[in-house]
C-alpha cells in the first residue's frame, strides 16, 4: 500500500480554491462554486471537499475544529533554505499570521509554520490550517 494522496474538508470552496490556485500556484481547473477540487500536484493527490457536500454525499455529520487547526499540517517543499525564506514571506505578505519563524531543525530541515487565516480585507486567504 501507498500513499496516494490527500483531501481536505474545507467550509468556503471559493476562498480555498483562491488561495491554492492565485497564491500557490496549484492548477485548479474547477469553478469556485464547485464542491470538491480533485487534482494531481507533483505526483500527490490533493483534493478539496465542501463540508456540506461531503456531509450531504455520506448522510453524516462532523465536528470541525474552531480557530487555529492543530490536528494537521500541509508541508510544501523547495530546494534551498533561501527559497524557505522566499515562501514565508510571500505567505505573510498574502495574510499568513506566523506561528514559528524559518527555523533549522536538528533533524535538518528548515521548518517555518504559518497559519493562513481569513481577514475580511483580502479575499485570498484559506480557513485556520498550519502550513510548513
Amino acid at each position: 500500500m501507498r500513499l496516494d494522496g490527500f483531501g481536505l474538508l474545507v467550509e468556503d470552496m471559493a476562498k480555498m480554491i483562491r488561495f491554492y490556485r492565485d497564491v500557490l500556484g496549484f492548477e485548479i481547473k474547477e469553478a469556485e462554486d464547485a464542491s470538491n477540487v480533485y487534482l494531481v500536484k507533483d505526483g500527490t493527490l490533493f483534493l478539496l471537499y465542501g463540508r456540506k457536500d461531503f456531509e450531504k454525499m455520506t448522510t453524516r455529520r462532523y465536528e470541525y475544529v474552531k480557530g487555529l487547526n492543530g490536528h494537521s499540517e500541509i508541508a510544501l517543499y523547495v530546494d534551498t533554505f533561501d527559497e524557505v525564506d522566499a515562501a514565508f514571506k510571500s505567505a505573510l505578505e498574502n495574510g499568513a499570521a506566523p506561528v514559528l519563524e524559518p527555523e533549522l531543525e536538528p533533524w535538518g530541515c528548515c521548518v517555518p509554520v504559518a497559519r493562513v487565516q481569513h481577514r475580511p480585507s483580502r479575499e485570498a486567504r484559506p480557513e485556520n490550517l498550519l502550513y510548513c
